[in-house]
């Protein structure tokens, strides 16, 4: 053999690496850059076990929610594209998975040709034929290497990462939904506040006309009287746009049109109960529930597979090619024995030098394996955050909620006290409008801090992933 031929065989055998590293050799566990924390920082407060479904929308106990929850699985627009995606990567797998089968092809024609007959040193009659050929042939790679086997698995990873795809899309749409639907009724119960105060606010204005009609009070008590009384009035509208632009934004999630759903979300109802117990159990049991992370695990199993994938391109492939037919110049003759015609080729190739494609070919597979590893790592972290930030928050809003409380037990007395003496002309008016602001305002912030309660507390449903179990999404 040539010089030439050992040179390039030498080449391609110091550039081919350790076949090691595959989706199976590299787990999520081995590459965090820093260990989980044993608990969350409000421990604490927070002791109960995972539950065995955790559809925990229920436990708010709203019908109303419930069914908006479910519409939106079958008609919002983000879902339905979660779920093509599902049917992408499948047949992306399927199509990975074929690879392991022979390739066949069916050809039949007919041919005539024409050679001339001025091609040697004598001028010749130019020759004519024409036949028939009818034939199979196959093509087939043997994965000897694997290479086949660690496409498939790249595919899976891929599959299975659309799947937590689906599953964050539902965590976050149904969070989402929850929590604009916590809002409206936030926005509805303070307009019913407004418009109890509204009620109480008018037979004020009547007392200070009354008094001023007896000349017991000046005519700057009764327009006092109602500038509270009016512009409590003037909130309404503006809750009432509120209203509707919640019923808009919830129907936007849903994914249907707000003809659908302002009926049932019009009617009034009260808010869901803010009080909840909270499954937080182990955190890395927890974090490791949630879509996002699990998509990072399998996005990251995939970039593993693609480096191997890299890695096998170094090895010699087999393959079985092979063919069958029949050719004659009639076409009776083509099933005859004398007509049949066959060939059979296994290969093995090995391409032992490519100017060093391969090489950086495997170091741009590595470095995508790193970004992945970055990627995860970064998502363990951000859902340690957020578990943290939303059990903090839940916790401030149910002390803010009982200290709220004893400021509105406070202000409906000092409203009383305040309108009992001026009636006695023993108080200025300013005290009862003081009083009357002062409750109407601490009753909105009531309100207020109850849905910021509930917000939180489907925010810490989200941050832990509930809802949604990647593994049964098909």
């Amino acid at each position: 053999m040539s010089k030439r031929f050992w040179i390039q065989l030498f080449l391609g055998l110091i550039m081919l690496p350790s076949l090691k590293v595959t989706a199976a050799s590299v787990k999520p566990a081995d590459v965090l850059g820093d260990t989980i924390p044993g608990h969350w920082v409000y421990n604490e407060h927070f002791n109960q076990a995972l539950p065995t479904e955790d559809n925990w929308w229920a436990r708010l106990d709203d019908p109303v929610l419930d069914t908006l929850i479910t519409l939106s699985e079958t008609h919002s627009a983000d879902v339905l594209i979660a779920a093509r995606r599902i049917t992408i990567a499948r047949q992306a797998l399927n199509s990975a998975r074929a690879g392991y089968m022979p390739s066949v092809n069916l050809s039949a024609g007919w041919s005539k040709s024409r050679s001339s007959g001025a091609l040697g040193d004598e001028l010749a009659p130019a020759s004519v034929g024409d036949y028939f050929n009818l034939g199979l042939s196959m093509s087939w790679e043997i994965d000897v290497f694997g290479r086949i086997h660690e496409k498939s698995k790249q595919q899976k990873a891929l599959w299975n990462a659309s799947r937590a795809d689906y599953a964050a899309v539902m965590t976050t749409l149904s969070a989402n939904i929850a929590k604009a639907y916590v809002q409206l009724r936030v926005y509805q119960a303070q307009w019913a506040v407004a418009k109890e105060h509204i009620a109480s606010q008018e037979k004020i204005v009547k007392i200070t006309e009354a008094r001023h009609e007896a000349g017991l009070a000046s005519m700057l008590d009764v327009a006092q009287s109602r500038q509270v009384y009016y512009s409590t009035q003037a909130s309404m509208p503006v809750l009432e746009a509120s209203i509707r632009n919640s019923i808009y934004a919830i129907c936007l999630l849903v994914g249907v049109y707000p003809r659908e759903l302002t009926d049932m979300l019009g009617d009034m109802r009260d808010m869901p109960d803010y009080q909840q117990i909270v499954p937080v159990g182990v955190p890395m049991e927890l974090l490791r529930r949630r879509p996002d992370i699990v998509a990072s695990e399998y996005q990251l199993a995939s970039a593993a597979s693609a480096l191997g994938i890299a890695k096998k391109d170094f090895l010699p492939t087999l393959t079985l090619n092979g063919s069958i037919g029949t050719s004659a110049h009639k076409i009776d003759n083509l099933f005859k024995n004398q007509s049949l015609t066959y060939a059979i080729a296994p290969t093995l190739s090995w391409t032992v030098f490519d100017g060093m494609k391969r090489k950086y070919n495997a170091v741009t597979a590595r470095e995508q394996m790193e970004i992945e590893i970055h990627n995860y790592n970064s998502a363990v972290m951000t859902a340690v955050e957020e578990v943290d930030a939303a059990i903090s928050s839940y916790i401030g809003s149910l002390k803010n909620i009982d200290v709220v409380r004893q400021v509105i037990e406070q202000s409906q007395k000092s409203l009383d006290l305040s309108v009992d003496l001026y009636k006695r002309g023993l108080s200025p008016f300013n005290n009862v409008v003081t009083a009357q602001l002062s409750l109407l305002e601490y009753q909105n912030t009531l309100i207020s801090s109850k849905g910021n309660a509930l917000t939180s507390l489907i925010a810490l449903y989200e941050a832990l992933g509930g809802g949604w179990d990647a593994s049964v999404i098909e």
